[in-house]
């Protein structure tokens, strides 16, 4: 999938005019943006203990079995992890055969770049999962043994507030229970970073699954890209393992969290223009070549997608959650 060599990318005059500095300013302004966004909502209330902030999630109190809990009681936490198992076996795979007929200049494509974020996200997953199945049971048996009502009412799915270690006994001072607490900690620390892949991944499936299949595929193919059974298992598993995954998780979608997959593109523009500016060689995407004219438009479309795309994505979870409030009333 390999394009014709564009404009001299290493002279000065390819970066020194009005495009590549239009160009710079969306992707700079776009990145700014999101990281004082993600400094707003993750970062800026330094006046509570870092528990406390860990623990809100936007809206409403984030609880650390998020992670790996299915979205309801009736599936066991057992059927997700089976399903993030083969899920990452799959996606490993076709990344492994990946690199093998393409070689190391696969990952100057952000669907590569994509596919790998897939591929770490299911493989975090797993073990999130193992250790989930591994809490569930332990936390079951101890539910099971114990007479107390208000305990057997709770169950196994009872929530890890800022006060509660992971096998559900009360810490009163996390500094008095210091193991406990740092295990607690670990927990949510994992957890958080976890959800935020899982955002910043949704996204930049359907960012780049839907530019391919609207923008590339129908205007693009016959020209630079050849068509192979490998571009459509990149353009399309991706997509069907993450829906399937959100589908079975209990996790959910806030809107803030778009600053991360925005910081992702804006990444690795700049990564390939550092590329651009070093060798001069083929631009992984035409959209991306700064000596088209209207190179600053494109720019701004495909920043623009960033919110249809993520729109979509908080779409479906929370037509997810309200279908199943109908389905399964608590």
């Amino acid at each position: 999938m390999e394009l014709l060599l564009a404009a001299d990318s290493t002279s000065l005059s390819y970066w020194l005019n009005w495009r590549f500095f239009l160009c710079a300013l969306i992707v700079i302004v776009s990145m700014c943006v999101a990281a004082s966004i993600i400094w707003k909502y993750e970062y800026s209330d330094h006046s509570e203990p870092d528990v406390k902030r860990t623990e809100q999630e936007g809206s409403g109190i984030w609880y650390a079995d998020e992670v790996w809990r299915p979205c309801v009681k009736e599936i066991h936490p057992i059927c997700l992890m089976t399903y993030r198992i083969i899920a990452f076996c799959l996606i490993l795979s076709a990344l492994i055969v990946d690199v093998t007929v393409q070689g190391q200049s696969m990952f100057h494509y952000y669907t590569q770049w994509t596919f790998t974020l897939v591929a770490i996200y299911f493989g975090f997953g797993t073990l999130l999962s193992i250790h989930g199945c591994f809490q569930h049971h332990k936390s079951s048996i101890i539910y099971k043994s114990n007479n107390n009502d208000e305990d057997a009412e709770r169950g196994p799915y009872a929530s890890l507030t800022c006060g509660e270690a992971l096998n559900g006994t009360q810490e009163e001072k996390p500094l008095k229970y210091q193991g406990k607490y740092y295990v607690f900690r670990s927990a949510l620390d994992c957890g958080h970073a976890y959800q935020v892949m899982f955002q910043m991944t949704a996204g930049a499936v359907m960012l780049t699954d839907s530019v391919y299949w609207c923008i590339i595929f129908p205007f693009l193919t016959a020209q630079d890209y050849k068509l192979s059974f490998l571009t459509v298992v990149e353009h399309s598993m991706n997509a069907v393992l993450i829906l399937g995954d959100t589908a079975l998780n209990g996790m959910r979608f806030p809107w803030f969290r778009i600053s991360y997959f925005v910081l992702l593109t804006g990444v690795y523009v700049i990564f390939e223009w550092i590329v651009h500016a070093s060798v001069s060689m083929w631009w992984p995407y035409p959209i991306l070549d700064l000596s088209q004219q209207y190179a600053p438009l494109w720019y701004l479309i495909v920043a623009l997608l960033h919110l249809p795309c993520y729109g979509l994505f908080a779409l479906i979870v929370q037509a997810k959650y309200y279908f199943l409030s109908r389905w399964f009333p608590q």
